[in-house]
C-alpha cells in the first residue's frame, strides 16, 4: 500500500512531520495546535480560541485529502491543562458533525509555551 503525504496552505505546516498522511482509505492527521496559518501565531490564548482553530487546521487537512467533517471517525484531543475541558467541549460541539466519531482526551505530555490544546484526526474517505 501507498503512503500520500497530505499538504495545505490552509494549515501550520512543520518540516519534522507530515500534516497527514493517507494510506488506503484513511486520513491520518498528524497533532495539530491552534496556530493560524495566516500568521503563524496562535488563534489566541483562550481554550476556545484555540480548539477552534485546531479543529479548523484539521479539517484543511482532511478536505486536502478530499474529505469532509463527516469522514472523520476519530478525534484525539490533548489538553495542557486537564481544568480547561469544559471550554475545549464547548468549541468542540460546535464542530462536531452530525454523526458524532470516537473522541478521546488526555493530558498533554510536552509543555509548549502558550499552547493549550493539540488535537489529530483520523477521517475514512474510502
Amino acid at each position: 500500500m501507498a503512503v500520500e503525504v497530505i499538504t495545505t496552505d490552509a494549515a501550520p505546516r512543520n518540516p519534522l512531520f507530515a500534516q497527514g498522511t493517507k494510506a488506503g482509505g484513511f486520513v491520518h492527521v498528524s497533532g495539530t495546535v491552534g496556530v493560524d496559518p495566516a500568521t503563524g501565531a496562535l488563534a489566541g490564548e483562550t481554550i476556545g480560541a484555540q480548539t477552534t482553530q485546531a479543529l479548523a487546521n484539521c479539517t484543511a487537512v482532511v478536505e486536502a485529502a478530499g474529505g469532509s467533517n463527516d469522514d472523520v471517525v476519530e478525534v484525539g484531543i490533548l489538553l495542557h491543562d486537564p481544568d480547561d475541558f469544559p471550554g475545549m467541549n464547548a468549541a468542540y460541539a460546535q464542530w462536531v458533525p452530525a454523526t458524532p466519531p470516537a473522541r478521546y482526551a488526555a493530558k498533554l505530555g510536552a509543555v509548549i509555551p502558550g499552547v493549550l490544546v493539540s488535537i489529530r484526526m483520523t477521517a475514512y474517505v474510502g
